[in-house]
């Protein structure tokens, strides 16, 4: 018999079924998913040999979860695939408001119903999706949100005292029972509120307003925090922090491999953007390394963190300026290069916090110095690093690049050059066509170009050809005559001068 066919407590006996806590419930499944090598974190890039055995391990312990990381660690992603683990369904008290356990009824509705019924009480199913419970801790968060408050109109229309629990209307965590609750940001709640969370998670009653009321809740708490919410913006009370079995720290990935590979998986791309805009795997690094430079760079915040969501951001919005320009130059196909990234910069402002240094500086010009710094670290990954060649005998191959800029020539890359006078631009130069050729001989003519702008970039990076910014692009020159012609930067501070450019 089809367990969703059964409507009665006497079909539920009949059918053998057997109570079960939240905990339990999730603890059986894991260990049936274990056995079958199956995995229910489909989608955590990074955690495989960190996070995920520490949750399993809370998990089959029976224990409720604080999941402590800064921003973008997927920690509330975490708590929501959790729900994979609880049964597809379970049967429940049909018109239950707390959904409760025909077995193993909690309130006055539950009892009062088996007790007048018996073996016809109606039994309705509920589905795992409709289990799970998240609210987002915030200060004016009340206990009657989350625990519930007394009815003044149920008590006299039912004619009934306050302390009489058919006047409560119950608030999320009752109504949550036999499911996952999760409060994100745990710190941010007051203090008061906690301790009505303590009480929940160990005494099994709720109090409101002075009444008592034993409510033997079946729930599996998951909390997020962020590790200097202890001392910012709050701190997670002694006696709740005691209780939470178990603390789980998140990280940021650990490579640019398993960042690449987060990004790709979230990153929101029309059908169109994939089909018509190539996106070369130096660009995606590139993507993925300006991360990596904001985390240890001095002018941001390392205690707020640098989100996943910056890179996921600035990967859709490089795709989204490569075609801006392709369907300004009317072209059907492109594929993203070096200038595209100053469509990134908007993506990198709003999702980093800056300290005092960096607050001097300005966003923006933190954002383009970042750039700037991932350019450079992978400069040396896919050339030889200039600066080992100034102190080898071995010929440079970068010396006929660096004489043509010294000659006098400068280059411009407008954001919006078609491909070919992208190209043209590039083929101007002397001698890097060459050092692609040498280094990475099978290319497309794409990745080609795309390696020119790049070593053209790297260069300026290592200060052996000059670059400044342009209304809507960059421009290069030789580095000692940029210090003496207007048009190139004069007065320009480290190369960047924030009322020239785009950003």
């Amino acid at each position: 018999m089809d367990k969703l066919q059964i409507k009665t407590l006497k079909d539920l006996k009949a059918s053998g079924y057997i109570s079960r806590s939240v905990k339990e419930e999730l603890r059986e499944n894991l260990i049936k998913q274990l056995k079958n090598k199956n995995t229910v974190m489909e989608g955590i890039i990074g955690y495989e040999d960190t996070v995920i055995p520490d949750l399993q391990t809370a998990i089959l312990s029976q224990h409720n979860i604080l999941l402590l990381g800064l921003r973008g660690q997927a920690k509330t992603r975490i708590a929501r695939l959790m729900i994979n683990l609880l049964d597809e369904y379970v049967p429940y008290i049909e018109g239950s408001e707390l959904f409760e356990d025909p077995m193993n009824p909690i309130s006055w509705f539950g009892h009062d119903i088996i007790k007048t019924k018996g073996d016809e009480t109606p039994v309705a199913w509920l589905h795992r999706s409709d289990r799970y419970t998240e609210k987002l801790a915030t200060p004016d968060v009340t206990v009657a949100d989350l625990i519930g408050d007394v009815d003044p109109i149920k008590a006299a229309t039912l004619k009934l005292t306050y302390s009489d629990e058919r006047v409560i209307h119950f608030g999320l965590i009752p109504r949550a029972h036999r499911g996952i609750f999760v409060i994100n940001e745990l710190p941010d709640l007051q203090a008061r509120i906690q301790v009505a969370l303590f009480n929940i998670l160990q005494e099994k009653d709720i109090q409101i307003r002075g009444f008592k009321l034993r409510l033997p809740l079946d729930l599996q708490f998951v909390f997020t925090a962020n590790p200097e919410d202890y001392t910012n913006r709050g701190a997670i009370v002694t006696p709740l922090k005691d209780r939470i079995e178990s603390q789980i720290l998140t990280h940021y990935p650990k490579s640019v491999d398993i960042s690449r590979k987060i990004t790709q998986q979230e990153a929101r791309l029309a059908a169109s953007q994939r089909s018509k805009v190539e996106a070369d795997g130096l660009v995606k690094d590139l993507v993925e390394q300006i991360a990596f430079e904001a985390r240890d760079s001095e002018y941001i915040d390392k205690k707020s963190g640098v989100s996943a969501r910056l890179t996921i951001s600035a990967y859709e919005n490089l795709i989204s300026n490569a075609e801006r320009r392709m369907l300004l130059n009317d072209e059907n196909q492109t594929f993203v290069r070096i200038s595209d990234f100053l469509g990134v910069i908007p993506a990198i402002t709003g999702k980093i916090e800056l300290v005092y240094e960096g607050e001097l500086e300005g966003p923006t010009k933190v954002a383009n110095i970042l750039l700037g710094k991932a350019i450079k670290t992978l400069m040396i990954t896919y050339f030889p690093d200039p600066e080992k060649l100034k102190k080898s005998k071995s010929v440079n191959p970068y010396t006929e690049i660096i004489n043509w800029f010294g000659s006098g020539n400068t280059i411009s890359l407008i954001d919006e050059l078609s491909i070919q006078q992208y190209k043209t631009a590039l083929l101007s130069v002397p001698g890097l066509k060459t050092v692609i050729k040498q280094f990475h001989p099978r290319l497309s003519e794409n990745q080609q170009l795309l390696l020119m702008e790049f070593l053209l970039h790297g260069l300026a990076e290592f200060s052996l050809v000059n670059k400044s910014f342009l209304d809507k692009g960059y421009a290069f020159a030789d580095m000692f005559n940029s210090l003496f012609s207007p048009e190139l930067g004069e007065d320009e501070d480290e190369d960047y001068n924030e009322d020239r450019g785009r950003y």
